[in-house]
């Protein structure tokens, strides 16, 4: 795995705000009730957990809400981090505008690192998230192209800004189709633990297991099961993700931060 940290110590990160989209909200990993659990929250107990810490010691606010696109999150977020003012911030944003049709990851990076910029004059450490490879993704993989321009310019912005940088498109493990939910969308509780995993070597914590470790083996599925699922998966997952492209519906309309202020965990 490559260097993608910084300077910064871990014993140093005593608050961290999670900024962003379903990703960071955690969509795919589900909680208690309706809620979600997801990367964020499982790197902000691993950093809780580090060196041993008074319990509530450590902070932690989660503002991601599903569905928004970088303008919306630079709009309502943003100052939200600035205001708490954490030791540590995770930005990962700009992935809904770059699934838009006509999209220019050019245009989305460029209004990106003015969000980077922002955040790291406010706050302690920005760390940022790259794309992840989708190569064997349907749909999805038809936009490996702009997938990967977008990727670049967040490594470069990383590099300008003195940002770690949470590589996804590295993360081998994440290949795997049961790295991710039924909607194919979205990561599943499994691929959440791994970003959390590779998230926390990053930011310099020893981790309890290898975010790329190989999965288990599996039975090899029939053509007909593929295509079974297949179908299911277009009728369930992506007719209606479509459809609220086509009328201009977010998932995110009417959902507030699941943890909008600092609070111990």
């Amino acid at each position: 795995m490559a260097d993608d940290s910084n300077s910064l110590s871990k014993s140093a990160i005593g608050s961290y705000a999670a900024v962003g989209d379903s990703f960071t909200e955690g969509v795919g990993d589900p909680g208690p009730g309706d809620s979600f659990i997801g990367w964020a929250d499982r790197l902000a107990v691993l950093l809780a957990d580090a060196d041993e810490r008074e319990e509530g010691a450590f902070r932690y606010a989660n503002l991601a809400v599903r569905g928004k696109l970088l303008d919306q999150i630079v709009e309502e977020q943003v100052p939200r981090a600035k205001e708490l003012g954490p030791d540590l911030v995770t930005f990962c944003a700009g992935g809904n505008d770059i699934l838009r049709p006509g999209s220019d990851p050019d245009d989305v990076a460029e209004r990106y690192e003015a969000a980077v910029a922002d955040l790291a004059s406010s706050v302690g450490t920005v760390l940022v998230c790259t794309g992840f490879d989708t190569r064997g993704m349907p749909v999805l993989k038809h936009l490996r192209g702009k997938i990967a321009t977008y990727t670049a310019h967040v490594r470069a912005i990383a590099d300008r800004h003195g940002c770690p940088v949470l590589d996804l498109w590295s993360l081998r493990s994440v290949q795997d189709r049961r790295a991710w939910s039924e909607d194919r969308l979205h990561l599943s509780a499994d691929g959440h633990t791994r970003v959390a995993l590779r998230a926390a070597q990053v930011l310099g914590l020893a981790v309890p297991a290898d975010p790329d470790q190989p999965w288990p083996a599996e039975d090899a599925r029939t053509p007909a099961e593929v295509r079974r699922d297949n179908v299911h998966w277009a009728r369930e997952h992506l007719v209606p993700w479509i459809g609220r492209r086509l009328r201009g519906e977010s998932s995110g309309d009417n959902v507030e931060p699941k943890r909008p202020d600092l609070l111990p965990l």
